[in-house]
């Protein structure tokens, strides 16, 4: 029988949604206790897929299995056998001996810490980075210092000395780290080279300190200086010594000492936070698609931000800069000296730390989203729109479809009824991801139904940003368009229009549809599907602004009978899929 604990605080006894929408306490302010590594971990809630791409980076690596030895031939006349060589089996191994000799496979990150901070803030920024360590990130460290001015004329030892006290500090935390206080880049782009690179660039000989500090269970810490054409040592922007440092360390690589210096994450840890968004009314950014976004960020970068974010564009550039010489699954992360855990966060999931394609409401309605929620930054994919039939890879759109869904396309059918149907098609990079979405006529209505048709991504690209990219942009150009949120670069309306209602069905047992529960305004069910919907922002929006002074209903005027209008053309659409 369940005993229910008479001692009850007056709001444990119920739950509401008043209750879930009030902010948490913010714990990366709260002093540190015995379990915060573990609970920091909790606190990313991982999936199953996240946990997986984890073990996959971080987890023990199976060796092969070692070659049979062969015994030596015995001389003694009496072994008959002696031609015969014995073959000696190798124990198997233990399990627990395997995992105690090798538990964690290290892999790397370039980190800048761009202060000044104070002893407690920078004690924060040390703890994140020891417990990255413990979980296998081993972090190489630029230090960088808004505080010395370039030209002072202490600058040089006004920098050693930050980077000493960093040192100091991640020692205190419990880490191993080492300053390398000699110059690791040269100035100048890579010899034979256009300029377009780095300002600065590295030799494979540069890395032996690093290499020396990381084989040694070091961590490297290394002030903002370079080699000049006159071998002096010269103080640099910090941005130019990460630039060549991931330039350099992704061509480096693995060698033969088993120091893999390949950057998995680049993370930049400041005072400010991410970046700024106009379509967050100022908030950070949770996820930058780089390729698609970049020059958009800079024209939509309000002038008030440049005093209260003054190096957000300058990092922004640094991100991508780094991210086109790192791994295309690598990421990069902005975060606030206030959020260390999200760093623990971001290593286990390699996720934003909320969804960006969630409906600004949700975000701001529950005040999750806050001036020190990190942007986490990719390297991205370009998003197209494409209005013509004529215009679509269908080969390409088939093997994405087939891929995604499991099943295969009727294609004839298929095409035939978006020769008469297709409103637009958006697709992400080479097609790895799309969404397609029909106008469906209505018998009751002279306006058709924006209906979703398809939404897919390849598995391949499910986890690393792709699903929310696209997402995003199909909210730009449907459901929020006309919304100020909605003026994107991808090639579509540019935010200027009316938004329509956009409609959508899934199975019932489709385990998407807890996502898609988030992100729309209402669901029903129907039989065996689902039917999803997301109401049109600008006439929603105009909507609230009229009712304020009016009565409160709870059904409008245009509500009435959508739902059964709708019904009754998504009930009758055709299946796309062979039987």
């Amino acid at each position: 029988m369940l005993r229910i604990p008479r001692r009850l605080s007056p709001t444990a006894s119920f739950a509401t949604i008043r209750n879930l929408r009030q902010p948490t306490p913010d714990l990366d302010e709260l002093p540190p206790s015995e379990n915060d590594f573990i609970v920091s971990i909790l606190r990313a809630n991982p999936s199953l897929r996240d946990t997986r791409s984890y073990l996959a980076s971080f987890g023990p690596r199976p060796k092969p299995a070692p070659a049979p030895v062969k015994a030596p031939p015995i001389a003694d006349a009496l072994a008959s056998a002696a031609s015969i060589p014995a073959i000696l089996e190798h124990p198997a191994p233990s399990p627990v001996v395997s995992s105690i000799l090798d538990p964690v496979i290290k892999r790397t990150a370039l980190v800048k810490v761009q202060g000044p901070f104070t002893d407690i803030q920078l004690e924060s920024i040390a703890r994140g980075l020891v417990y990255l360590e413990k979980l296998g990130l081993v972090s190489v460290i630029v230090v960088e210092s808004d505080a010395v001015a370039r030209g002072e004329q202490d600058e040089r030892s006004l920098l050693i000395e930050e980077t000493m006290r960093l040192v100091t500090t991640l020692e205190r935390q419990g880490a191993r780290a080492r300053p390398v206080l000699g110059s690791v880049v040269r100035l100048g782009p890579q010899p034979g080279e256009d300029d377009d690179g780095p300002e600065a660039h590295t030799f494979p000989t540069d890395f032996v300190p690093i290499r020396s500090a990381l084989g040694s269970g070091e961590i490297p810490v290394i002030p903002p200086f370079a080699l000049d054409s006159f071998c002096r040592s010269v103080r640099v922007d910090a941005n130019d010594v990460l630039g060549a440092l991931a330039r350099g360390m992704t061509q480096a690589g693995a060698q033969s000492d088993g120091v893999d210096l390949t950057p998995m994450r680049l993370m930049i840890i400041n005072r400010e936070g991410g970046v700024p968004s106009y379509a967050r009314s100022g908030y950070p950014h949770l996820l930058i698609n780089l390729t698609s976004e970049y020059s958009h960020i800079h024209e939509t970068f309000h002038e008030p931000w440049r005093h209260s974010n003054p190096t957000a564009l300058s990092n922004l550039a640094l991100a991508r800069t780094c991210l086109n010489f790192m791994p295309p699954t690598s990421s990069a992360i902005m975060v606030s000296h206030r959020s260390p855990s999200s760093l623990i966060a971001n290593l286990i999931t390699n996720k934003p730390a909320l969804s960006s394609s969630l409906p600004h409401a949700l975000l701001q309605g529950n005040r999750r989203l806050t001036p020190h929620t990190p942007t986490l930054l990719r390297r991205g994919l370009p998003i197209r729109v494409i209005r013509s039939l004529e215009d679509l890879d269908r080969s390409k759109l088939k093997a994405l479809l087939e891929q995604s869904f499991g099943r295969t396309l009727d294609e004839t059918a298929f095409y035939d009824r978006l020769a008469s149907t297709l409103d637009f098609v958006i697709v992400a990079g080479d097609y790895v991801g799309a969404a397609v979405v029909t106008n469906e006529p209505c018998e009751h209505s002279t306006q058709p139904i924006s209906y979703l048709d398809k939404f897919a991504v390849l598995p391949s690209h499910q986890g690393d940003g792709t699903v929310d990219f696209l997402w995003v942009a199909l909210h730009d150009e449907s459901y929020g368009l006309g919304h100020p949120s909605a003026a994107n670069p991808n090639g579509g309306k540019g935010g200027v229009g009316e938004g329509q209602d956009l409609v959508w069905r899934s199975r019932a047992d489709n385990p998407i549809n807890k996502w898609y529960f988030e992100r729309s305004s209402g669901h029903v069910r129907l039989g065996p599907w689902v039917l999803f919907w997301c109401d049109a922002e600008k006439r929603l929006k105009t909507e609230q602004t009229r009712r304020a002074n009016t009565g409160m209903s709870f059904v409008e005027g245009w509500e009435k009978g959508r739902l059964q209008l709708w019904s009754n053309v998504v009930a009758k659409l055709p299946s796309s899929w062979q039987k």
